[in-house]
C-alpha cells in the first residue's frame, strides 16, 4: 500500500532502488504533462488555498492519469512482493539465510531485517 500513498515508496521498502526511482519519475512526468499550467500559478500566487482552488477545477482527465500510474505503481510493487517472497524464487546458493526466519541476509548487518533476530558471525566475541 505505500505504492499507492506515493509511487516509488513500495519499491523502496522492497529495495527495489532503481524501480522506485522509475516510478518516482514518472509519477512526477506525467503530473508535469497533465497538470495545467493555471494550477501551477494559482499555487504560488495563493499557496495551499490556490492547490485547493486548483484541485478543484482539475479535469476528469488528470485525475484518471495520476490515479493509472498509481494503480499501475501499486500492482508491479505487490507483484515483485509475491515474487520475493514465494519458495520457489531463485537466490543465491552462497548468500546467508537467517537461522530464525530463513530470509536472506545482508552481510553487512549485525540483524535480521526481516525478524530482527541478532546473528552471530564467525569469529566474534561475546
Amino acid at each position: 500500500m505505500l505504492a499507492f500513498v506515493y509511487p516509488g515508496l513500495g519499491h523502496i521498502y522492497l529495495r527495489a532502488w532503481v524501480r522506485a526511482i522509475a516510478w518516482f519519475g514518472l509519477s512526477m512526468a506525467v503530473a508535469a504533462l497533465v497538470i495545467p499550467d493555471a494550477a501551477y500559478q494559482a499555487i504560488e500566487a495563493r499557496g495551499v488555498q490556490g492547490a485547493i482552488d486548483a484541485g478543484a477545477t482539475i479535469g476528469p482527465r488528470v485525475m484518471v492519469s495520476l490515479l493509472a500510474v498509481r494503480v499501475f505503481c501499486t500492482l508491479d510493487a505487490y507483484i515483485l512482493a509475491v515474487k520475493e517472497s514465494s519458495p520457489a524464487a531463485a537466490t543465491d546458493d552462497d548468500a546467508a539465510v537467517c537461522p530464525a526466519c530463513g530470509n536472506e541476509l545482508d552481510e553487512e548487518l549485525e540483524f535480521c531485517p526481516w525478524c530482527t533476530q541478532r546473528l552471530e558471525r564467525p569469529g566474534e566475541l561475546d
